[in-house]
């Protein structure tokens, strides 16, 4: 065990409280420690960022890996769209993505002659959330202006596919070519399933509201992998995609970078990694007794990050999200419209949210997202009467205060969470980078189950999950 981590610093957003108002975070507490995940874990891989070298070490990774990728497609005077996401921005503060995006404009200006390359950052619901991040990293006067937050409800372009005309987003493709630049931390493996994970982008951060809603209301998360699968492989964004690169993560941060024209090849190198380091990490959460969950993160409540691991996929953890013989987690379920009025759900048996999850102490977290869900089912505290108004006013958790307390200081919430959960388990969604920060208690009990959890996940369950995906990790290019 080891002092607590710095968390993510509070960050300047239309969707979270003024950082002035975030006046102490809950890895302060003289009962927390940190527990780094490569003491959890003896092959847990080595990253590049954090680093002595810092963010110079994603720049110089970007570069070596992009010496492979072929752009002699791309002509001086071409115009070419390079293609983001809103997650990218939320890793580890956001700036190795920054530097990627930077160094990814770099090597297509100088190999390729041309100057007209654009900036696209899409985003799901909170509209004006990547303007937010191009203005703080710099990227708008690093493309000369030609940057452009895109949401799912612009203007559409129709794309003919093997399973009907879907709706890209018009901006996104009204280039010559196409770059797509992401990142491989499993996030959303509750919808995506470590299915395609490095397609999901075509049917989501790149789609029309009508298409990528697939995934929420329409066909399921499942069936929904096909549709970005289908934009991807249409005739019409085949013959504007040029190459892919992507910021190659682990739950300990940036391992390096990855770069392919093929997109396939580079998703199975993903998918297996992915496998084999998240599946530790959050097969380990899920042998949590009981605890009281700490949100202390500058991003929407679903999204707030500890070891890697967004705060949704611990409210599923009780089950194996990647074992595909599974049903959908209960975030899931819940929260794609499979419910009434009455909060009781409309079809078969859904299993209950993680119930470890005793009290919900919320320090820190942005609106912005539908998240009522959450304190529906797990008793919240909201600390300070502002944050519980930037919530009463966001159109899109109009109710998450009706199912929350509000507490006037960290201290009083703590104390009463205490009291209330009757457990001195925590653990702290700060996004502590290399680890997590929990108290001292849970942190004896990650220590003791780490073992039996990295055993079983190399000798059962990896062989099973890359086997439902058809991947032979030996023969993966």
């Amino acid at each position: 065990m080891n002092k607590p981590i710095q968390p993510i610093a509070p960050r300047v957003s239309q969707y979270g409280v003024d950082p002035k108002f975030v006046t102490k975070r809950m890895s302060e507490y003289p009962e927390m420690v940190s527990v780094m995940l490569r003491d959890l874990f003896d092959d847990t891989p080595e990253v590049i960022f954090p680093s002595d070298k810092g963010l110079e070490a994603v720049r110089e990774a970007a570069l070596k890996a992009l010496e492979n990728v072929d752009m002699s497609m791309i002509k001086p005077g071409d115009s070419v769209n390079v293609c983001a996401s809103h997650h990218g921005f939320t890793i580890l503060g956001g700036e190795p993505y920054a530097v990627l995006l930077k160094t990814v404009r770099d090597v297509i200006a100088e190999r390729t002659g041309t100057e007209d390359i654009r900036l696209r950052a899409g985003v799901g619901l909170r509209f004006r959330e990547t303007e937010e991040y191009m203005k703080a990293f710099g990227l708008d006067k690093y493309y000369n202006g030609k940057v452009k937050g895109v949401a799912p409800v612009d203007e559409g372009i129709p794309i003919e596919t093997e399973i009907g005309t879907l709706y890209g987003i018009k901006a996104i493709y009204d280039a010559d070519w196409i770059v797509h630049v992401h990142n491989s931390d499993v996030r959303e493996v509750h919808f995506h399933r470590q299915v395609d994970r490095a397609v999901k982008p075509f049917g989501m951060s790149y789609a029309r509201i009508e298409t990528r809603s697939t995934y929420h209301q329409n066909l399921g998360p499942r069936a929904a992998n096909f549709t970005a699968r289908s934009i991807f492989e249409s005739d019409f964004v085949q013959s504007k995609f040029a190459f892919t690169a992507f910021l190659d993560m682990s739950p300990v941060g940036v391992v390096g970078v990855d770069a392919d024209n093929s997109l396939y090849d580079l998703n199975d190198r993903l998918t297996v990694a992915g496998c084999k380091y998240y599946g530790k990490i959050m097969t380990l959460l899920g042998e949590i007794d009981e605890c009281i969950v700490g949100l202390d993160f500058p991003c929407p409540v679903p999204y707030v990050f500890a070891a890697g691991v967004i705060y949704a996929n611990f409210v599923g953890a009780n089950m194996d999200l990647f074992d595909l013989d599974n049903s959908l987690s209960p975030y899931t379920w819940y929260t794609e419209a499979f419910y009434g009025k009455d909060g009781k759900p409309l079809v078969g048996s859904i299993p209950p949210v993680n119930p470890a999850i005793k009290m919900v102490v919320h320090n820190y977290a942005w609106g912005g997202y539908p998240s009522a869900f959450f304190s529906h089912h797990i008793p919240t505290i909201v600390v300070g009467r502002e944050q519980a108004d930037k919530f009463n006013m966001d159109p899109q958790n109009l109710d998450y205060m009706k199912h929350s307390v509000i507490s006037d200081s960290l201290d009083s919430a703590m104390e009463y969470a205490y009291k209330v959960a009757k457990t001195d388990k925590v653990l702290i969604f700060d996004g502590a980078a290399g680890g997590m920060n929990v108290s001292e208690s849970l942190a004896k009990l990650l220590i003791e189950k780490a073992p039996e959890v990295s055993k079983r996940v190399d000798e059962e369950l990896l062989p099973k999950w890359l086997k439902q995906r058809g991947i032979d990790p030996a023969a993966v290019k």
